[in-house]
């Protein structure tokens, strides 16, 4: 069993029943690429979401206003007053990989709007997790073009997470959450990934049961999650294969204007009672 490096993940929580929970973001937190069989996203948001409710007897309220594509800016700009007029008391605040992977990121922009986020989050009593982005430049060639800039986002992260008292999951130090294995297009995480986010944000908010396991390494009967032609260890003609069948059609659909599945105010725009599943 992983034993975490307390450098690497807030103090989880004591146990307690929370109210309503909000998410805010872009791609990774509205689900992508956990599909749900209909069409649509799952996503670590919607499984911790799950995760939560399963564990207390009072009902959990829970909203995702997150839109694929999204900078850190725009995400503050369209969701943010939003999200604080649903006066949560739990919200999750991720942004920022839009703007490592834009052409010119400007990073100043993107702590104000962090700094932004977490200020009138915790403002209004509410406990803000957030996560920073693995390295997964080992195995994916894309990943290495924009290395220094991930180092960036994920360093202003740090120290935000801790001017403001947000709790923080450093998956840039915990080697399972760079696994291949856990991603499905190189530029998000699959279902196993989403699995384990949800895990660590339910430890990391103390609910009962859920220890450090999701940091374990991914064991031999694992399997590989991608597509035959899309396995980094396949060498350089999966990473021709994956510019094709999944960067192309990315910068294609931003160029467009098409962010997502979901529309502009998020596939769940409104705060609505979790219900409870087995499968969950």
């Amino acid at each position: 069993m992983t034993r975490l490096d307390p450098a690497y993940a807030s103090t989880p929580l004591a146990p307690r029943t929370w109210r309503r929970y909000v998410a805010i973001g872009d791609s990774t937190s509205e689900g992508l690429v956990d599909p749900d069989g209909n069409g649509s996203w799952i996503g670590w948001a919607d499984r911790f979401a799950a995760r939560l409710a399963m564990a207390q007897t009072e009902p959990l309220e829970y909203a995702n206003l997150a839109v694929a594509g999204y900078r850190a800016e725009q995400v503050r700009a369209t969701q943010l007053d939003r999200a604080l007029a649903m006066h949560p008391d739990l919200m999750t605040v991720v942004a920022g990989v839009n703007d490592v992977i834009a052409p010119r990121p400007d990073f100043d922009t993107v702590a104000t709007a962090l700094a932004e986020m977490f200020a009138g989050a915790r403002g209004i009593g509410a406990t803000v997790l957030t996560f920073t982005t693995p390295d997964t430049s080992a195995w994916s060639p894309a990943s290495r073009v924009v290395r220094d800039r991930v180092l960036t986002l994920n360093r202003i992260t740090r120290e935000l997470a801790a001017e403001h008292g947000v709790l923080l999951l450093d998956f840039a130090h915990i080697p399972m959450a760079a696994d291949p294995r856990i991603w499905a297009d190189r530029l998000h995480i699959n279902a196993v990934g989403h699995l384990r986010t949800g895990a660590a944000l339910a430890w990391l908010v103390g609910v009962p049961g859920v220890g450090p396991e999701w940091a374990d390494p991914l064991g031999d009967g694992a399997g590989d999650a991608h597509e035959p032609t899309d396995n980094p260890a396949r060498g350089p003609g999966s990473h021709l294969s994956w510019a094709i069948r999944h960067l192309a059609p990315w910068v294609v659909t931003r160029v467009r204007g098409h962010h997502g599945h979901h529309p502009p105010e998020g596939k769940r725009p409104t705060p609505v009672a979790v219900e409870v599943t087995p499968a969950s």
